[in-house]
């Protein structure tokens, strides 16, 4: 519950729950969240206008024969906090059209409870690939597909084989389409999926990146949630983040509305949820 008290106390307005038990009994999973706990985190994120989501534990392929009912219980987690979308992995391991007719039930029960599933980037995981999964998705009749998105995950991007480096130019070749409706915001320096706190990796030194991100947000009218994916010592470096970020975001969107570019002409959207 710290990370939570803290983004409470802080006025943070996003939080992304995560359960990922290890072997060792380190950390936590859905079990440790009884019915009552549960309602109580839905109550107070509701109380203090905080948006949640859930990352469904990295672990669950939906291409595995176990994997209904584990993605089954990350959804009734998500529905009891409230949370508006609960994030996957990509595999594409058996290709797009297996990992969609398998995502089917997912998204279903999803949809029911008024869930959007975000289908996130990871390291191993190219634009390419997101751009077939969406157009997989746009081919099925199926209505509950429709409940489905990106998790853009800049730091994976930055990862990616494809784009070492330049996430900036993973998200350029998402096609339209795609829609990202959920970011994951944190650095590396092209070596390790080291989640650094933004602003205190390449960042640090100059913020051109994170500027030319907002502007691709905003041309694609993102209005989602941005989580801070850490939990960093000291936690205020999740503040500063923070504050730096919409800072950078309130100063596109005045200079978009006095007519200059940021760095190109573009709609203005509402500003994310951090």
């Amino acid at each position: 519950m710290e990370p939570f008290e803290y983004a409470l106390a802080n006025g943070f307005d996003a939080f992304e729950w995560f359960p990922d038990k290890k072997p060792s009994g380190a950390g936590w999973d859905e079990t440790d969240l009884a019915p009552a706990m549960r309602a109580l985190i839905s109550q107070t994120a509701r109380s203090a206008a905080v948006r949640l989501s859930v990352h469904a534990r990295w672990t669950i392929n939906p291409l595995l024969p176990d994997a209904a009912l584990a993605l089954r219980r990350e959804i009734d987690l998500a529905q009891d906090l409230g949370a508006r979308v609960l994030v996957l992995h990509l595999y594409t391991e058996a290709g797009i059209p297996a990992y969609v007719n398998a995502l089917a039930p997912a998204c279903a029960w999803a949809a029911a409870g008024a869930v959007q599933l975000a289908i996130e980037n990871t390291v191993d995981t190219s634009p390419g690939d997101f751009n077939a999964l969406f157009e997989e998705l746009r081919k099925r009749d199926d209505s509950t597909l429709a409940h489905c998105g990106m998790c853009l995950d800049i730091g994976h991007a930055n990862l990616c084989a494809a784009t070492r480096n330049d996430y900036l130019q993973f998200v350029a070749q998402l096609r339209p389409h795609v829609p990202i409706i959920h970011l994951h915001l944190h650095e590396n320096w092209g070596d390790a999926d080291s989640h650094l706190p933004l602003f205190t990796g390449p960042a640090a030194f100059t913020d051109e990146g994170v500027r030319r991100l907002i502007a691709q947000m905003k041309a694609r009218a993102f209005c989602g949630s941005v989580i801070l994916e850490q939990w960093p010592q000291p936690p205020s470096l999740l503040n500063h983040a923070r504050d730096r970020l919409l800072r950078l975001w309130n100063e596109c969107s005045a200079l978009v509305e006095r007519g200059h570019s940021c760095p190109q002409q573009l709609p203005n959207a509402s500003r994310p949820r951090i």
